[in-house]
């Protein structure tokens, strides 16, 4: 398409390379355009053949982010707040330099969080995300798993890789992680670090231990956001460990610069089944407490 609309020039495209011959004064309007589909593929994830003519024949395109809107999914989809409690993490992110997030499974708890990292990134406020969960066994032994240290951490790390593979193009993903500009480790591998340019998630939070949150809660440097985020319905510490993510949402209570946003079952964004699921356990629960 685009070299219809430059027919007077000689346009190969190899691999990640456009070579381009022909008037001058028309490769370099031809070199224009193409930096500016970059840069709207770089803000909207997505190009499409109206961006292109509008583009080329000079109209006016979408060029500022509607308000409400985080960044875009590589499908092109706009990631937003869905409901109310959703909107008070965004702002509570906005306003402060560490939230805590906490709710039930599918409430969007980390996905909005990772797409807050990736706003922050994209716009150049920061230079590093990192995330990071504990390496708690929900009924499986790590020691049991098939591979080296990586392969054996790196399915409790899944869920982030998704969040970023949804918002990141696959190349460009990679060459970010590869750069270390986007790290994905566990909670283990925090100790002895200070996090300065970053925006720091910790994940499942619930599965620590207070002596490990209180570690990682003090690896924040200067220019550095952190969201914690936890469900307290499913802890998979052993039954005699306190939750470090309790303990540090009461020891923290109240501390300027710090806020904590509370989501619940009518957040939930995945399946309609979901928030069944949610409802039938929250009953379970409580019929075994009354018993």
């Amino acid at each position: 398409m685009i070299k219809a609309l430059f027919p007077k020039l000689r346009i190969v495209g190899r691999d990640n390379v456009i070579r381009v011959l022909g008037d001058e004064k028309q490769m370099c309007a031809f070199e224009e355009n193409i930096e500016t589909m970059r840069k709207h593929v770089l803000k909207f994830n997505s190009l499409k053949a109206e961006d292109i003519v509008n583009i080329v024949n000079g109209h006016k395109t979408q060029d500022e982010i509607p308000d409400g809107v985080i960044v875009y999914s590589v499908s092109g989809r706009a990631v937003k707040a869905r409901s109310e409690n959703q909107q008070k993490l965004i702002d509570c992110y906005s306003h402060n330099d560490m939230v805590f997030a906490v709710g039930p499974a599918g409430t969007g708890k980390t996905y909005l969080s990772i797409a807050l990292a990736v706003k922050a990134l994209k716009e150049k406020n920061i230079k590093k995300i990192v995330l990071s969960r504990p390496a708690v066994e929900a009924g499986e032994k790590l020691g049991f798993l098939p591979g080296d240290m990586k392969e054996k951490i790196d399915p409790y790390l899944q869920p982030l890789y998704d969040a970023l593979e949804d918002m990141i193009p696959p190349a460009r993903l990679q060459e970010l992680m590869e750069k270390h500009v986007i790290q994905i480790a566990p909670l283990a591998f925090m100790r002895g670090r200070t996090l300065s340019d970053a925006v720091v998630i910790l994940d499942e939070a619930q599965n620590t231990t207070p002596a490990q949150i209180r570690m990682f809660l003090t690896r924040m440097g200067w220019n550095t956001k952190m969201i914690i985020t936890g469900d307290m319905t499913q802890i998979d510490l052993p039954r005699e460990q306190n939750s470090g993510l309790k303990e540090a949402l009461a020891i923290l209570d109240g501390i300027e610069g710090i806020g904590v946003v509370h989501l619940n079952k009518k957040d939930i964004v995945r399946h309609k089944l979901v928030t069944r699921i949610v409802n039938a356990y929250e009953s379970f629960d409580k019929a075994n407490k009354t018993k």
